[in-house]
């Protein structure tokens, strides 16, 4: 039960630093140096974004813990308000965490009592107490540079006229990023849960970012620059993860997988320990363009689990139009080369209602998958086991920090007609058609491009019972539209307005990296039909490399 309660406090700790937008929190743990937490007399410090130093110091019942040169006096509150929480959201006896004090001004004490226990009797001891604050003044110093903003004026009309900082604050917040991939904390030691969960294996990360700019990707741009971890490292993690978790599966992951420099030598060094293991390696969506046959040999050591392509689009002038840089060519040559090799099985995934997309466009999917069927009489080998092709469209939502974020959602009626006339299109046996339900998407679009005043609604939403939102079980469009209109707020106006170039949007006072102007220059390259090459072909010049020193990991 005592790791029960100190999961239970960590994913709810780590839910809150979510909510604040902590993208990049570095810290120290009594791990990281040496130190065992929970002995007599030992001392362990916490350092938090460079400013922030929590000094732990264990002992006998009382254990403080110290905060040193803070230059925000509000973020010792916040660390002691976000304890509390924690302990009653857990039922926990009051007195877990006690009040903080300081004598200078400059260091703040902060008194656990570990003889205090939970509900059932469990006892909150001095690692419980250290994981917890750690967490929670993580929490408490990215909510302080959160309430930078001093004050947020509207026009008219609903958009935002001003955004105005605190004095001393920065009128653009940057974001912060791994620079070393290769010395970032790597979970090879996870939770393995004793019930059947959808990702039931080991998750290997491979790098961080994307070559690609997908101009409606926002992982795409958020995640840049690419940083590469090395492939000795990704080895050693593999094969350190499987041993700990037991899983027999394994999906190399990242934005685009195929894209690794070095994958096949990876594939290579894992070839023995995963014969050895029965252990299947698996690759997420992949570049159709790149897809090897000494790729596809690797794979095909382990069990055949099929491929997946996302074209996203159905005729070339659109992939163009969302830069996709992938020609239908590259899909069937690849298709062809993995049927000849065996394969049986093949997931297509689209989107509708892409800026500029037309019927043609959307009957191009249909095409797509009747010439992939094609492919398959002409390449496979046995053809007596059939062909699965399966063809998924979501609906475009615009997203913050891409070359669409101006662009509007198309409305429910319209998507639900497109829907209809692709499923009309697609008269193949063997293809078998999948869409991703409207009101959902509707609502992503909302949340999405959503403002400040958004979060009195999400709460009016939930006290009439939403929760669960993203399991069609429990999503109701209807109770998201009754606190719409109790907050006086249209969701259209989120969703479905095409926005000036010039409007200011509610995130401008965030920075990716990525620079507005390169955005407004691929917004008009989309609507010209000219696409941009890929990072490693040519570098574009979108800003994301001075965060790494000026060098991308391409």
């Amino acid at each position: 039960m005592k790791h029960l309660y100190l999961t239970r406090v960590l994913a709810f700790a780590l839910a809150l630093v979510l909510l604040l937008g902590c993208t990049a929190c570095g810290k120290k743990t009594a791990d990281d140096t040496g130190d065992t937490v929970g002995q007599k007399d030992t001392q362990t410090t916490v350092e938090l974004d460079g400013k922030f130093t929590l000094n732990y110091s264990a002992s006998a019942g009382m254990n403080p813990y110290k905060t040193q040169n803070s230059d925000n006096l509000a973020v010792c509150g916040l660390v002691y308000e976000t304890l509390t929480e924690l302990t009653d959201a857990f039922e926990a006896e009051p007195g877990l965490f006690t009040a903080w004090s300081s004598d200078d001004g400059e260091t703040w004490t902060f008194t656990v009592n570990t003889d205090r226990t939970f509900h059932d009797g469990h006892q909150l001891n001095a690692q419980d107490a250290a994981y917890t604050i750690q967490t929670a003044a993580a929490s408490a110093l990215y909510a302080g540079r959160l309430s930078a903003v001093k004050d947020v004026t509207d026009n008219d009309d609903g958009t935002v006229r001003s955004i105005t900082p605190k004095e001393g604050a920065p009128k653009v917040v940057l974001k912060r990023v791994v620079q070393n991939m290769d010395e970032a904390y790597y979970p090879t030691k996870t939770i393995v849960p004793s019930t059947e969960i959808v990702q039931d294996r080991v998750s290997l990360e491979l790098f961080r970012g994307c070559i690609r700019g997908c101009r409606f990707c926002q992982a795409g741009y958020v995640y840049r620059p690419v940083r590469n971890r090395s492939e000795k490292l990704l080895r050693d993690y593999a094969i350190e993860a499987v041993e700990d978790s037991g899983y027999q599966d394994m999906t190399l992951s990242s934005l685009s997988t195929s894209d690794y420099p070095q994958l096949v030598e990876l594939c290579d060094d894992l070839e023995d320990f995963c014969a050895e293991r029965h252990l299947t390696l698996a690759l997420p969506s992949l570049r159709a363009d790149n897809f090897s046959m000494a790729l596809m040999e690797r794979l095909q050591k382990g069990r055949k689990t099929g491929l997946t392509f996302a074209p996203e689009a159905g005729t070339q002038r659109l992939r163009d139009a969302i830069n996709k840089n992938l020609t239908e060519e590259d899909l069937l040559a690849s298709c062809r080369r993995a049927f000849a090799g065996g394969y049986s099985a093949v997931k297509l995934y689209f989107m509708l209602g892409l800026p500029t997309e037309t019927d043609e466009d959307v009957l191009g999917i249909a095409d797509i998958a009747a010439n992939v069927m094609h492919a398959w009489r002409e390449s496979a080998l046995n053809k007596s086991r059939g062909v699965r092709i399966t063809v998924s469209t979501s609906w475009f939502v615009p997203k913050p920090h891409t070359a669409f974020q101006w662009e509007p959602q198309i409305s429910i009626e319209e998507y639900e007609r497109r829907v209809k006339l692709l499923r009309g299109a697609i008269n193949t046996k063997s293809v078998t058609y999948n869409w991703h339900p409207s009101p959902t998407s509707f609502m992503e679009a909302v949340i999405s491009c959503g403002d400040r005043r958004l979060g009195k609604v999400i709460e009016t939403a939930w006290r009439k019972g939403e929760t669960l939102s993203a399991w069609e079980d429990y999503f109701r469009l209807e109770r998201w539209m009754e606190a719409f209109e109790e907050c006086g707020l249209d969701p259209h106006f989120y969703a479905n307005r095409r926005r000036s170039e010039d409007e200011i949007l509610p995130w401008s006072m965030i920075s990716t990296g990525v620079s507005p102007a390169y955005f407004k220059r691929e917004h008009a390259l989309a609507y010209q039909g000219v696409t941009t090459p890929d990072c490693r072909t040519h570098c574009n010049a979108c800003g994301a490399n001075c965060l790494v020193g000026g060098k991308c990991d391409v």
